[in-house]
């Protein structure tokens, strides 16, 4: 089945108990829209299929008779964890899905186990330790910066995220923990922020946080003000700029790190990877995102918008990648298993006198 060919019923999932809920997230709605005309203008039929905890979304996708799903749901009412059973219910289905598999999610989304396949690829992370309630303080060298495990979208991470001494971490774990049973504690790389967006086999060009204008006396990071509040000073101060000026060997390397990192996470549709360079000039390893923001105006579509890819283009990319991607469930899938365990090709009678022997 091809997403070239115009007529696809496609379900575009979303995040309703945030987007639609009593204080409706308007920029999942204003993604849900322009991801709906992106589709439209591609020639596919639209269904939005709302998300909720009552699961009623599974039955309409089970009687939809749809070609695929664009999934942007990053969790329900909010709740980042709750992202990857909603792939797997899609994976359940059967039913051909845009961005990452429901493991590559799970993996992403808990930094521990990301960071520990990514070292085992021989890609270079800062050193780290998980911190659990009641445990130990980790010691991974100072600044170091601590974030919860298994959140994204920087939920989690300000200013005092960054600590420079046992006393100042011990406080910040103390706080984090009333909330976040794992917390994240890694050696803080204060150097240039660079982030490489992948789109099916397509590495898109680099791009860089411009923290310039970022007010003195702050840690150059991507804070959660930064992303979502426009009015902030570290949102005015943490400009995205593509392409990055890097040389051209900085460059390369860096390409390679990212992909090294997406490849051992299984990573599959498209995805971010974002890393820090020291001032040694040193690449290393941050986040492995799954499932980044699709937005016309987040970085992604940034990126592809250098490379030569509007907004309907790189979201006709997206979905060409779902079409491409293997079924858990086929009818060969068994049969072949069967085949590598040495089981011997079976006739068309072979069922009978299995039946018979039995």
């Amino acid at each position: 089945m091809s997403p070239r060919r115009a007529g696809h019923r496609i379900a575009l999932l979303f995040d309703g108990m945030s987007a639609l809920g009593p204080t409706p997230d308007l920029l999942i709605l204003d993604s849900v829209e322009a991801i709906e005309q992106a589709l439209g203008a591609l020639g596919h039929a639209v269904t939005r299929v709302p998300v909720d905890m009552d699961g009623r979304w599974i039955e309409r996708l089970r009687k939809g008779r749809f070609d695929a799903a664009f999934n942007m749901c990053e969790g329900i009412n909010g709740t980042a964890e709750l992202e990857s059973p909603v792939i797997g219910a899609l994976e359940l289905l059967g039913l051909p899905f845009t961005g990452a598999s429901s493991l590559t999610t799970s993996l992403c989304l808990r930094k521990h186990l990301m960071n520990a396949l990514a070292e085992r690829a021989g890609v270079p992370v800062p050193a780290w330790a998980l911190a659990r309630a009641g445990g130990p303080l980790p010691a991974v060298g100072f600044p170091a910066i601590a974030k919860p495990a298994t959140e994204d979208a920087s939920l989690g991470v300000e200013q005092r995220s960054v600590v420079r001494s046992t006393r100042q971490l011990a406080a910040r774990l103390r706080d984090m923990h009333a909330l976040w049973d794992e917390v994240i504690v890694q050696r803080f790389v204060n150097g240039r922020e660079v982030n490489v967006g992948i789109v099916g086999d397509i590495v898109l060009p680099l791009a860089e946080i411009d923290f310039g204008a970022m007010p003195e006396g702050h840690w150059r990071i991507v804070s959660y003000q930064a992303k979502w509040a426009p009015d902030s000073a570290e949102y005015i101060g943490t400009v995205p700029r593509c392409p990055a000026e890097l040389d051209a060997a900085l460059a390369d390397e860096i390409r390679a790190i990212a992909l090294a990192a997406w490849r051992a996470v299984g990573g599959e549709g498209y995805g971010r990877v974002d890393l820090r360079i020291d001032v040694a000039g040193r690449p290393w390893l941050l986040e492995v995102n799954a499932n980044p923001d699709i937005a016309p105006d987040a970085g992604l579509a940034r990126m592809a918008r250098v490379a030569g890819l509007d907004y309907t283009a790189l979201i006709g990319k997206v979905l060409e990648a779902a079409f491409a991607r293997r079924p858990m469930l086929s009818p060969e899938r068994w049969a072949d298993a069967q085949r590598l365990s040495g089981v011997p090709a079976r006739g068309p009678d072979a069922s009978d006198v299995v039946a018979l022997e039995g």
